[in-house]
């Protein structure tokens, strides 16, 4: 009995490092990147966007390098620990990279890998959990601990985030950070319960690794009422990855990594609201408020400042959890609800590559087109003007959620035909 406790303790041990250094690696280079190849490679507007775009065709190209290899041929704690250790290369020759062109393949080749082990974690540690529902919760929790950590240590530990040192270049080192985060996980890896592939004897269907099977959910109005809202928030969203910390650089906020960091914090808090909020507010006004935060977090954005106004900045930082758990996790509930057995699965898949895939594919391009059109203005007109564009978009978002999205009563369910 000890040594069946003693492997249960040893286990969630794995799976929580795992998870911690999951998005520690990704949280001590991808937030401070727009800074970095705003102020030391030299890159534009649109060649910012084209970076931070690599993100959605790595989210699109996931689901097939999953579902080819790792639900088939290898077992799915070694396909993640090779890609952690090619990960590990591509971060290097990020470090070693001289301009917008050299950096570019290998942030796309990262997020291809880093992308598709997002999805192996969960699953690694699904299969793994004697009681994944109640398991798993805090073990994910990890996770965002560690891209608390990983923020605060590049403010408070390595001061890589101050302006001085970001004229010096000191944030080229954030990629050997993650490198050695990335090796680390990548050896741990190989270290974790085997966990062969489900599908090995089945044929692959490219039209399942994207959740086409999902679509005919989309004949159901509220449904495609969501769904389409879903891709559309997360073009205003883009702005906030791709701007938020060389604005708050700009604007002279002290430690403003560790200050972002705020809002996963935010994010704990709020997960454990949603459920008693939700039995009292349901999907359409819980998704209403979390649209609505966006459009209030960039408006606090537009009209603060890091000196005499920094509480508003800290404050539009806070709103994350309400931004993010209100709209995503309670989409995500909503999604698993109308979709039932049948469809859970495929519907996921799809919501997740519409929002990451299209919705923030084209958010980065559109935030990067209106930096570019915005370029002849300095200062602080230049981010207010930033910053109202994408709380313009989620205003409009919310009116078109508010007037066309139709809750169904409990117990309803409508007929996808």
């Amino acid at each position: 009995m000890n040594g069946y406790y003693y492997m249960k303790r040893s286990l969630h041990l794995q799976l929580s490092l795992m998870m911690f250094l999951e998005f520690f690696m990704k949280g001590s280079w991808f937030v401070t990147l727009g800074t970095y190849l705003k102020s030391n490679l030299g890159a534009s507007p649109l060649e910012v966007s084209s970076i931070f775009s690599t993100q959605s065709l790595g989210a699109v190209a996931a689901p097939f390098l999953i579902g080819f290899i790792a639900d088939r041929f290898f077992n799915a704690e070694r396909v993640m620990g090779v890609l952690h250790l090619i990960g590990a290369g591509l971060l290097l020759m990020m470090y070693r990279a001289e301009n917008v062109a050299a950096i570019y393949p290998y942030v796309l080749l990262y997020f291809i890998a880093y992308m598709s082990t997002l999805a192996l974690t969960s699953s690694v540690s699904f299969r793994n959990l004697s009681n994944p529902k109640k398991q798993y919760p805090l073990i994910r929790l990890f996770g965002t601990a560690g891209w608390m950590i990983a923020g605060f240590s590049i403010s408070y530990v390595f001061h890589w985030d101050t302006k001085e040192a970001v004229a010096s270049g000191a944030l080229q080192n954030t990629f050997l950070l993650g490198a050695a985060c990335s090796l680390a996980l990548g050896l741990l890896c190989f270290l974790l319960p085997a966990t062969p592939p489900l599908k090995k004897d089945q044929p692959f269907y490219w039209g399942d690794a994207l959740g086409l099977q999902a679509l005919k959910l989309l004949k159901q109005k509220s449904f495609l009422v969501f769904f389409i809202t879903a891709i559309i928030i997360c073009i205003p969203i883009s702005f906030y990855y791709q701007h938020a910390n060389p604005f708050l650089v700009a604007t002279g906020l002290p430690n403003p990594t560790a200050k972002m960091a705020l809002g996963q914090l935010s994010e704990i808090l709020c997960l454990l609201l949603v459920p008693v909020l939700f039995a009292r507010l349901g999907y359409k006004k819980m998704m209403l408020i979390g649209i609505g935060a966006w459009a209030l977090r960039y408006l606090l954005f537009a009209y603060g400042n890091g000196q005499d106004l920094a509480f508003m900045l800290i404050l539009g930082i806070l709103l994350h959890g309400v931004c993010y758990d209100f709209m995503f996790v309670v989409g995500q509930i909503y999604t698993d609800t109308i979709a039932g057995k049948q469809y859970r699965s495929s519907a996921q898949g799809l919501v997740t590559v519409a929002m990451y895939g299209i919705g923030m594919l084209i958010g980065f391009w559109v935030a990067g087109f209106v930096s570019d059109a915005l370029k002849a203005y300095e200062g602080t007109v230049y981010w207010r003007y930033i910053w109202l564009s994408p709380a313009a978009m989620a205003i409009g978002c919310m009116l078109i959620f508010l007037l066309l999205f139709k809750e169904q009563q409990d117990g309803a369910t409508e007929t996808a035909g």
